[in-house]
């Protein structure tokens, strides 16, 4: 299985590609989208969108993960995150792939093993349990743990640990 898995901002996108299962998963790419704030929010999200979907056109996967929505204090924070989101979801619509979802706790409990791990645990955990040389930044980190999360989800003996939602 191929997954392409995002943790979305507007600003600060993280997307990362991983292949195979959850016992021995292989990372293709991963990177962040940075938009520049000299961009108005709107022209950040069509980039933000534009970014993904070619990713998704040159990597061709087969599902999506996306992180789910987390609990903000801040009604503006939480309407751009969720303006975010949308432009990843409508990416992945776009190419008719399925979408599945992944709660902030529980993918740190799939990769840490502590839900309320911090960015720079995630990261280190992330680093080691793929083997690679150096420590992703903490957006691109994210996006690989969520795509973690995804591969474990779809191991039978694994699946219980998280909640698997399809959007």
């Amino acid at each position: 299985m191929r997954v392409f898995a995002v943790d979305p901002a507007v600003r600060n996108t993280g997307y990362a590609v991983l292949e195979g299962e959850a016992r021995a998963p292989r990372v293709l790419d991963y990177g962040v989208i940075a938009i520049p704030k000299t961009h108005s929010q709107s022209s950040a999200l069509a980039a933000v969108r534009s970014h993904l979907y070619n990713l998704m056109q040159m990597w061709q996967p087969d599902e999506v993960a996306v992180e789910g929505i987390i609990y903000v204090q801040s009604h503006q924070t939480a309407i751009s995150m969720g303006a975010a989101r949308a432009a990843a979801l409508i990416a992945a619509a776009d190419h008719g792939l399925k979408i599945y979802e992944y709660a902030p706790r529980k993918v740190k409990m799939a990769v840490v093993g502590k839900g309320t791990a911090n960015k720079d645990q995630v990261a280190f955990m992330v680093r080691a349990l793929l083997q690679l040389s150096e420590t992703p930044p903490a957006d691109a980190a994210d996006a690989l743990a969520i795509g973690m999360a995804h591969l474990q989800a779809a191991d039978p003996l694994r699946a219980k640990l998280l909640d698997r939602r399809l959007i």
